[in-house]
């Protein structure tokens, strides 16, 4: 029977990388580049082939061998496997790269910066000072060629192989006789004579002054380079001349070296080396300390390497947040140290991370995703979206603070072309409905109907016409001025998803109406959308084939391209109006101020009205632009702006029941505010500079008519209610009623040479007729409104357990 021989190198679990070796420390060693068979996972793998005749060689590598297997330290060459055969010896280690080819590299990209050096520096020291302070052992070989440097760009020493004992256990230094590592011996050494005592770290100490020069210089020709400083920072000049000093008694003591470095405005006493000392010990520092050191990681983290964000701060963040509970604060360093990483590693490491994230209830965790949310939507498919993240973040919408609220709406600009058909064109509308109807703060308001005219583009074409020309005109009649420039801004954004007949008949009325907005920077934006609208419709008007080319968007899918093309006309509200909202959230008086100061303009029936606020509101335009607008507003209750709440929205029609409440509030405080008035002679209106804009005819004569005058005290009987010596009065109706009529009807009265006349009878009485006719259509519309509510609710039936109902 035949029996073969095992090879041990073949079922060794690491193998050797076919590319051309590294190199090494000069001696017998030389340095590969491996991975482990199972894994993949990169090493390095030291390797001395035995020769005949080389025994004393061969025993110095075997004492490296088994020194590097027994020591064990954070800044020493981490020992990984081992084979040790006739033929050969392998030792595998962590994957390292030699320091000198690391700085060679580095130079040639732009070099290293001191804060690595000083890093490095302080890693060898501590090497050297554990070695000789805790083990009792001298290196015996610290050079460029005995460090090596790791994927974070860690400094190990290495380089065991003449390492001796400090007590003098087992002899005395091992002889070299390799002249490139001779070179680096202190000068006592050297010429063989036998100095005064020196200490134990003193040979070791004038090595490390050699690398030190090294590190900043390059190699060493000669020992009398030393005398030079050359390029040595000036903070570490004095500590390396005690280094190479002539009196090996006087240098010092690594752990006092350090100390030294350390001491302020020392070499190594920088945030760098800080945030690394305090990255070793984090397992034992208190949750205080590591809530503090996370929220100042992030402003030194562009100043931090690469290399070392990579591999050695996001491991401890991702552990921190793991186990740590460090919560929301390790989310801005978290997605710095994310910009270094690839396509692939983002998926890996940080995008689980950030799913589980969203399905947190802390409120600081949710908002710091919502802010940071660009940052890493790139690295989000659609299943994950619709499915784990979007469910999370619609509980923004009700949440009971303004910035969660704010932050959810703009964040769904970055999520919108990601959610799918129910997502977004149910959910997500069904949501933007109520904060624009609902919100008692304006900016969200206003940012519901920006993020709207961003994310047309990307709704259905069915959910286009249903959705957006309700929901600006909606916006148009909000008290907010910021709102209604944004529901103009949003017709001009969306402009080509508008049929013709849509842009006449629905968009230019509203529009119009703006024009004699009491802001100035509503008034602008609505002429200049106007004027848009119009060229378009005239150009259709002079070339009729070009219909088919102007609606080609109307009707079409989903086109993610349109929103982008109003940016200009839209971007203002997310930045401008994002600030105000700020200020509101840190002071709601001043939430309250701002909307108080824009007039409370009527709201139709069948619209939500937006929540009023605690402060009275001070009237800002006169009794006859309010009256004009009632009948307006109660004509258009079958225009398009009532199909917005018309939509069977599930629960949120349970909402209506508050609606028409405030609707009542809305004109009775209008009426009160106008006795208000009457009462206070002192009182001046705020737009009594637009004066000119509600006297009726202004446009055709060219002045400015006198404000309307004030109500007459209770109990005075008008001029026409006298009898001036005319006839008996009959039952003949007054024959300016028809006027009142007409007026309400929506014809102007033609100005001639009867203007100058002071008819404020009439006028008051016109007032009068026309405030008595609105209060009974919306009394009328309101009955209609009660009766539609029972009937869907006899038809629904009762609601199903679990529903919730919206506030």
């Amino acid at each position: 029977m035949w029996f073969f021989a095992r090879d041990p190198v073949r079922d060794f679990p690491f193998e050797l990388s076919p590319e051309p070796p590294e190199g090494g420390p000069p001696g017998p060693w030389v340095l590969h580049r491996g991975r482990k068979k199972a894994t993949g996972s990169p090493v390095s793998i030291f390797v001395y082939d035995v020769k005949p005749g080389a025994e004393e060689q061969t025993q110095v590598a075997k004492a490296a061998f088994k020194r590097l297997k027994t020591l064990r330290h954070p800044n020493i060459l981490a020992y990984i496997d081992g084979l040790e055969t006739d033929k050969c010896l392998h030792v595998v280690t962590e994957a390292v790269t030699p320091l000198g080819a690391y700085l060679k590299a580095r130079a040639e990209a732009g070099g290293l910066k001191e804060l690595e050096l000083s890093w490095g520096l302080h890693q060898i020291v501590k090497a050297l000072s554990f070695l000789v302070n805790d083990c009792s052992l001298i290196h015996n070989n610290v050079c460029m060629a005995a460090v090596f440097v790791d994927r974070a760009g860690e400094w190990k020493l290495g380089g065991l192989d003449y390492m001796y004992s400090a007590q003098g256990n087992g002899g005395g230094p091992p002889r070299k006789g390799i002249p490139e590592l001779e070179q680096y011996d202190p000068p006592e050494l050297a010429d063989g004579s036998s100095r005064a005592v020196r200490e134990k770290w003193s040979a070791d100490m004038w090595r490390l002054g050699c690398l030190i020069w090294e590190v900043f210089n390059g190699p060493l020709p000669r020992a009398a380079a030393l005398r030079n400083p050359g390029k040595i920072p000036k903070s570490l000049v004095p500590h390396y001349c005690e280094l190479v000093g002539a009196n090996p008694k006087v240098r010092p003591n690594p752990a006092r070296f350090l100390q030294n470095c350390r001491a302020p405005g020392g070499f190594m006493n920088n945030r760098f080396v800080e945030t690394n000392l305090f990255l070793e010990e984090i397992q034992i520092k208190e949750p205080a300390e590591k809530q503090k050191f996370f929220q100042e990681l992030s402003k030194s983290l562009d100043s931090f390497p690469e290399d070392f964000c990579r591999h050695k701060v996001l491991p401890q963040l991702l552990t921190a947040f793991e186990f740590g509970n460090a919560g929301a604060v390790v989310l801005t360093p978290l997605f710095k140290v994310g910009k270094f990483l690839s396509a692939e590693e983002y998926q890996q490491k940080i995008i689980p991370v950030v799913v589980k994230m969203f399905s947190s209830t802390d409120r600081a965790m949710r908002i710091r995703l919502l802010q940071q949310m660009e940052q890493f939507i790139q690295y989000l498919d659609e299943p994950t979206v619709n499915t784990q993240i979007f469910p999370h973040v619609v509980h923004g919408f009700l949440d009971t603070n303004p910035a969660i609220r704010e932050q959810t709406v703009k964040s769904m600009l970055l999520l919108a072309p990601k959610l799918n058909e129910t997502n977004l064109n149910v959910e997500l509308m069904k949501h933007f409905a109520r904060l624009q109807a609902k919100d008692e703060q304006g900016p969200i308001r206003c940012n519901t109907t920006v993020c709207l005219g961003k994310i047309g583009s990307y709704l259905s074409a069915s959910t286009r016409h249903r959705v957006l020309t309700s929901a600006f005109s909606r916006a148009t009649k909000d008290p907010f001025a910021p709102s209604r420039v944004a529901g103009v801004l949003g017709f001009a954004a969306t402009h080509n998803l508008y049929s013709m007949n849509d842009s006449a008949h629905k968009i230019l009325p509203v529009l119009c109406g703006l024009t004699v907005d009491p802001e100035k920077s509503v008034r602008d934006q609505a002429f200049k959308a106007i004027r848009s609208f119009l060229s378009k419709l005239e150009s259709v008007s002079e070339d009729p084939t070009q219909l088919a080319e102007v609606e080609k968007d109307v009707h079409a899918a989903s086109s993610p391209g349109v929103g982008g093309a109003a940016a200009s006309w839209a971007g203002w509200a997310v930045t401008g109006v994002s600030s105000l909202t700020s200020k509101l959230i840190r002071a709601h008086p001043t939430a309250a101020l701002a909307e108080t100061n824009v007039p409370q303009r009527p709201v139709p029936e069948g619209l939500p009205a937006p929540a009023p606020t605690p402060v009275p509101a001070t009237p800002a335009t006169s009794g006859h632009w309010e009256t004009q607008e009632e009948s307006k507003d109660t004509e258009e209750d079958s225009s398009a702006a009532d199909r917005w709440d018309d939509e069977d929205w599930g629960s949120l029609e349970q909402e209506a029941e508050s609606v028409l409440a405030q609707q009542d509030d809305w004109s009775t405080g209008g009426q009160a505010s106008r006795a208000g008035q009457t009462s206070n002679p002192g009182h001046k209106s705020q737009e009594s500079d637009w004066s000119s804009w509600e006297a009726e005819g202004s446009w055709e004569q060219g002045w400015q008519e006198p404000s309307p005058p004030e109500s007459p005290p209770e109990g005075t009987r008008l001029a026409s209610e006298y009898n001036w010596g005319g006839p008996e009065p009959t039952d003949k109706g007054d024959p300016f009623a028809a006027l009142s009529v007409r007026r309400e009807a929506g014809t102007q009265p033609r100005r001639d040479s009867w203007g100058d006349d002071n008819w404020e009878g009439l006028e008051t009485e016109s007032r009068q007729a026309k405030a008595e006719l609105a209060r009974k259509k919306r009394e009328e519309r309101r009955r209609e409104m009660e009766a539609k509510r029972a009937e869907k609710k006899a038809a629904k039936g009762p609601m199903k357990l679990g529903t919730r109902k919206l506030d």
